[in-house]
């Protein structure tokens, strides 16, 4: 998938300046390349010819940075104070907790650094060199690209990977796939000029010079190494290549967690102070202020949102091939609402088609590409041609076996800095010679005999094809005698018409594109290629672009709410779009394959890749694609919007129960004369409710959740949880109203074994309400199973109710509550669900 980018011009390596002559003896070297002696010095002074590698962190490295998130450092914290306050069974299961989440980060992390470090290596193995022995002759040998050194001589063929920078001294027939380095879609021509002409497009333009990185398509050459390792302008990408910035799933968690941690660090002085003044009691309550602050504190968010990501990662490999290397990069998937990519490779294939061939005055002729196929195919074999170029191959495929019933004469094809190829046939038993010339339509009328006037009309023909995102050759013939001595002069030709290609669409482009489209995604095409070719590769998928756009525009700094095509891109550009897109309160993906996109790859949210890219662009990104189909991203999306779904249920469930049982705790230590709950039944509780909220990582969301992006936003989480955990805490309070008045009067408070039992039985049955009611996108009408959510609910309904009558209750300080009591808290639970449907129905229509 090469991507298509307009590239800035870099400086070329000063090394290469001048004719062949003083390269070679600038870098002290001859066409018979080094001798053993010479190449060993020059390996000791220059080093290997290696890219810059990338360390893998070790374990315990990858453990600590799950202890940086700050919510994760929030509990540690709170483990010491635990520990400080004599409550080890609470430190214990913190610090547990924190353990799991850890290791289980490292692991997936491992996992998919091990499935990636098989797609390394960019340059081939060895390379072909001319070494001499002491005092010897050269002989040809195939040596470790590693051992390559300044002044080797070398020899490149088809399918050959350029190892090094090298200039050409000689070259037949010679194109290379640079796209690594400029994002061109097609092989670039490349010759071996004894004095290079002035450069029109950069180094990365110039005839005479091939980089590493580049892959040789057609012909052969020999050339001189003149920058290895380090130095080569490939291995420039990883010392130029910024830092990642924080991701959406960086930005959502520290956000929630600061939320939390204020709410923490405000908890355990509220309630302290507040029993001090009210009650008269002092440092006795903080264990339980402690408790407090833990039950406000989501413990198994960790856990649970590392065996999301971890488990949509295995499922997302294991049935699409798609490798997830950074595991917070699978909830930015899930949260992506911006999909940038490129055209060629992504959108296109790697090659053109024929669209139409025109006769002079616009409409279809047949001959016209038949004439073309014939030029073609003589071409490549007069000349020589190892194999036809793109657009050569497309008019071949397109006209059939043609050629052959005529003779071949002479043929002269395109080069550096002629854009037209000749071919001299003559028909059989005619006496009659045909000439015909192919290639840019400015170049073909100017050797024709056509009148100004029809010459204007001509050209405004081919920039009606071009404008309609076409590329254009045109075709011109003359027919001479053969014994006429002009009969190869390629001028006074007559106009034959024109050879239309357009990119052949990715097979399944089309329905990725409505597939993403569907899930909410909009997709912004930012290319090196002319504007209307872009816009009509798009429109032939059935994406019509709402904007067409080039970089350079002002107004083209960040693409607007529907599909745009932003055109003639530099790598800069692209990064520059994504940041602002991201600044603008975007998700960002972007989807890139080259050294040329390493920057906008960092500069996104996530950074897609394809298997085959680049080795610095599969660094540098963060999902690796098996093939080079939409249709995984499209997956892969599904996948981060089942994790982040899960996620969003979980802390939607916990925050909102834990925030109303705090606020029920600090009033209920305000009007009792006990402590409203012992801190082991508050572990107990916990542990309880953490348990069964596992079960989210197992959960299968509902269909709407996968329609459109997720994301944990702060503050809808702080207003959801707010609404939800007043609801919570009103619940509470009115068991407390039926404890103290319906059962034994106004002195049963007294009863500190009553009111804790009462009070951990509907603690449970209310989170147990909470988890099934509150899910994420899940309502009351669906016609689903329980689930795992479900069963997790109903185990923890048994389990408060089942569990004050046991020893282990026994042993809390709880006892056996009356029928009565159970009766009555049916009804409050009751009264509870159905506030908690109506309150849910109305929130969502306020905040759809």
């Amino acid at each position: 998938m090469a991507s298509d980018t307009a590239h800035p011009a870099p400086a070329e390596p000063a090394s290469a300046d001048g004719t062949a002559l003083q390269v070679l003896r600038r870098l002290d070297s001859g066409p018979r390349g080094l001798t053993d002696t010479e190449a060993a010095a020059r390996l000791a002074a220059h080093g290997e010819n290696t890219v810059p590698g990338v360390r893998t962190p070790s374990w315990p490295r990858r453990c600590l940075r799950g202890v940086r998130d700050p919510f994760t450092a929030v509990l540690l914290c709170l483990a010491l104070v635990s520990a400080a306050v004599a409550s080890w069974g609470t430190a214990s299961v913190i610090l547990s907790l924190v353990a799991v989440s850890c290791v289980l980060r490292a692991t997936g992390e491992h996992r998919a650094d091990r499935s990636i470090a098989a797609l390394r290596g960019l340059v081939s193995g060895t390379a072909t060199v001319l070494r001499r022995a002491d005092g010897g002759a050269e002989r040809a040998r195939e040596v470790p690209v590693a051992e390559l050194v300044p002044g080797d001589v070398i020899r490149l063929g088809p399918g050959d990977l350029v190892p090094a920078d090298v200039r050409l001294l000689r070259a037949r027939g010679l194109t290379v796939h640079q796209g690594a380095l400029t994002g061109e879609s097609v092989p670039v021509p490349k010759a071996a000029a004894d004095v290079p002409g002035a450069p029109h497009d950069g180094p990365l333009g110039q005839a005479h010079l091939c980089f590493q990185g580049s892959g040789v398509a057609t012909g052969s050459a020999t050339a001189v190494v003149v920058e290895t390792g380090a130095r080569t302008r490939f291995a420039a990408a990883h010392r130029v290549a910024r830092p990642r910035g924080d991701s959406a799933f960086d930005r959502s968690v520290h956000g929630i967690s600061w939320v939390l941690i204020r709410f923490m660090l405000l908890t355990p002085p509220l309630v302290l102070m507040a029993n001090a003044a009210v009650r008269g009691r002092g440092l006795e309550t903080l264990p339980f202020a402690v408790a407090v602050a833990v039950g406000l504190t989501p413990e198994m968010l960790p856990v649970i949102v590392t065996t999301c990501l971890a488990r949509g990662a295995a499922l997302l490999a294991r049935h699409h091939d798609v490798i997830v290397k950074r595991l917070p990069a699978l909830h930015d998937l899930g949260a992506v609402d911006v999909l940038c990519v490129d055209k060629t490779g992504t959108l296109t294939q790697d090659r053109p088609v024929v669209a139409r061939a025109l006769d002079p005055s616009g409409r279809d002729d047949p001959d016209v590409l038949h004439w073309a196929a014939v030029h073609t195919w003589w071409t490549l074999q007069l000349a020589e041609l190892p194999a036809p170029d793109a657009l050569d191959e497309a008019i071949l495929d397109a006209a059939g076996a043609v050629g052959e019933e005529y003779d071949g004469v002479a043929a002269v094809p395109c080069g550096p800095g002629r854009r037209i190829a000749t071919a001299v046939l003559r028909g059989p038993g005619l006496g009659i010679g045909t000439v015909l010339v192919k290639g840019a339509v400015e170049d073909v009328l100017e050797l024709c005999a056509v009148s100004p006037g029809e010459r204007e009309r001509l050209l405004a023909l081919a920039a009606r094809e071009a404008g309609a995102g076409s590329r254009v050759l045109a075709l011109a013939t003359a027919e001479r005698p053969v014994r006429d001595r002009s009969y190869g002069d390629e001028r006074g030709l007559a106009f034959r018409g024109l050879v239309t290609f357009h990119d052949a669409p990715a097979p399944s482009a089309a329905e990725a594109l409505r597939t993403l489209t569907g899930l909410g995604v909009t997709v912004h095409v930012l290319t090196g290629d002319h504007p209307a070719t872009a816009a009509r590769a798009c429109r032939d998928l059935g994406l019509e672009p709402a904007a067409v756009r080039l970089a350079s525009d002002a107004d083209g700094a960040v693409p607007g709410a529907g599909p745009t095509v932003v055109a003639r891109c530099t790598p800069e550009d692209k990064a520059r779009i994504v940041a602002g897109l991201r600044a603008a309160g975007h998700t960002v993906g972007f989807l890139g394959d080259g050294v040329n996109d390493v920057a906008a790859l960092r500069a996104a949210d996530v950074g897609i890749v394809p298997r085959d890219a680049v080795g610095v662009a599969r660094e540098a990104g963060d999902v690796v694609l098996g093939d080079k189909d939409l249709t995984a991203i499209g997956h892969a999306v599904v996948a981060g919007r089942h994790s982040s779904g899960n996620i969003a249920s979980y802390l939607r469930v916990t925050l909102s129960s834990n925030l109303g049982n705090v606020l029920a705790m600090l009033a209920a230590g305000l009007l009792l004369p006990f402590l409203p709950m012992l801190p082991a039944q508050v572990l107990v509780q916990n542990l309880c409710f953490d348990g069964a909220q596992l079960a989210f990582a197992l959960d299968r969301p509902a269909p709407a959740v996968l329609r459109r992006p997720t994301g944990l936003r702060p503050r809808a989480f702080l207003r959801f949880i707010t609404v939800f955990g007043a609801l919570n805490a009103v619940a509470d309070l009115a068991t407390f109203a039926v404890l103290a008045i319906a059962l034994h009067g106004p002195d049963a408070l007294d009863d500190e074994s009553v009111f804790h039992s009462a009070w951990f039985t509907e603690n449970l049955l209310t989170q147990a309400l909470v988890m099934v009611l509150l899910r994420t996108g899940r309502g009351l009408a669906e016609k689903r199973g329980p689930g795992p959510v479900g069963k997790a609910a109903a185990a923890l309904a048994v389990i408060g109710l089942l569990l004050p009558p046991t020893p282990v209750g026994a042993a809390l300080h709880m006892t056996v509550l009356p029928v009565p009591y159970h009766l009555l808290l049916g009804a409050v639970l009751g009264l509870y669900a159905l506030a908690l449907v109506a309150a849910r129905a109305r929130y969502e229509r306020r905040h759809p």
